[in-house]
């Protein structure tokens, strides 16, 4: 049995319109969404430097609906053009989906400065394609499949990313959203100034620092 086979699906909700200029509104708009903490699960403790994030998920139309919250002492970018290697360039959360029984996932990255990252793997053979020859060229998705929106608030160590994923971005999947499942993760990369190395974090439950553990996200279905 898999891991996300184990462990209860979540239940993305639908949403109500809301306006996503206005960050008050976006909160108000996903009150009632489910919250899910951003972890270090294969370690028994988190590092001194862990600093703690929350993501909401829902769904309006046929569209995914994703509000994530993360605290940060030193919003840290050095990313400077869209599909970059932002998880390299400085603090980035990361979306990570897979309709249930599709043997492709995408993965999208959003930097403080709102600057994206859109990668389809046609398999995890096609990832340990690109892990081996270093090169993420394959995978990247030159045209803008999804849309997103950051605020950063230095004054409150914290910066939000609000991201808008319609169907077609996740593996040109083409069902309804309402009634589906789909296999999920959110990860987050946080730089910080003076650290050699990044602070990573994740809400699933993984077993080794491996974002691309398919068997161990989690599940979430849409209702």
């Amino acid at each position: 049995m898999l891991l996300h086979d184990a462990i209860a699906p979540l239940k993305c909700p639908q949403l109500p319109l809301f306006g996503t200029t206005d960050l008050h509104a976006v909160a108000k708009g996903f009150a009632h969404a489910p919250a899910l903490q951003l972890r270090q699960s294969w370690l028994p403790e988190p590092e001194p430097d862990f600093a703690p994030g929350t993501v909401r998920v829902g769904w309006h139309g046929e569209v995914l609906m994703i509000l994530a919250e993360l605290e940060d002492t030193d919003v840290f970018i050095n990313a400077t053009e869209p599909n970059q290697r932002l998880w390299e360039l400085g603090d980035a959360f990361e979306i990570f989906l897979r309709p249930r029984f599709h043997p492709a996932y995408t993965e999208l990255q959003v930097a403080p400065n709102n600057l994206r990252l859109q990668l389809n793997f046609a398999s995890e053979h096609a990832l340990a394609w690109t892990r081996k020859t270093g090169s993420i060229d394959d995978a990247i998705v030159q045209d803008i499949i999804f849309t997103s929106r950051t605020w950063v608030q230095p004054e409150n160590r914290r910066w939000h990313v609000l991201a808008q994923v319609p169907l077609p971005a996740v593996c040109n999947y083409t069902g309804a959203l309402g009634g589906s499942v789909w296999h999920f993760s959110f990860c987050r990369y946080d730089y910080t100034n003076g650290r050699a190395e990044p602070v990573i974090s994740s809400t699933s439950p993984l077993t080794q620092p491996d974002f691309h553990r398919l068997n161990e996200w989690r599940t979430m279905e849409f209702v």
